[in-house]
């Protein structure tokens, strides 16, 4: 992104090197810090320093469990899966999977660029929103 340009998360200009990341849902962190610490876990000697886990990486552990909306994998793979068919970028489908909206104005005030991108404009944006969330609301019911 040129330096003349100003960053707009509602407008999705973050720069290139965000718009090509590959973000992670907490629940997706979630599932791969448990693997890293069972791996630890098992490996796990007294005698060895290195072995142990960090309070960083508890603390991180603790804190992505407690704000993940999805705890079974099978969901989590859904949730990536729905938000990908509605074509939003990785940063959007991260935070909604996050923050998991109830109504299509709280989806649109939590992610301006929703509505601002021209990815879901007007009425009938509210309702391709509002399925998209519907969505998610089933796979949370099952899960």
């Amino acid at each position: 992104m040129s330096g003349e340009e100003e960053e707009n998360a509602a407008e999705l200009k973050i720069g290139e090197e965000f718009l090509k990341a590959k973000c992670l849902m907490n629940c997706e962190v979630a599932i791969i810090l448990e693997h890293k610490y069972e791996q630890i876990q098992q490996h796990a000697t007294d005698s060895d320093p290195s072995s142990q886990v960090s309070q960083v990486f508890e603390k991180s552990l603790q804190y992505v469990k407690r704000f993940s909306r999805y705890k079974n994998p099978d969901a989590v793979r859904q949730v990536r899966e729905t938000l990908s068919r509605y074509g939003l970028a990785e940063f959007e489908l991260c935070t909604i999977g996050n923050l998991c909206p109830d109504t299509s104005g709280e989806a649109a005030a939590l992610v301006p660029s929703l509505k601002s991108g021209g990815r879901f404009p007007g009425d009938a944006g509210n309702e391709k929103i509002e399925k998209m969330l519907n969505d998610l609301s089933l796979i949370k019911k099952f899960e």
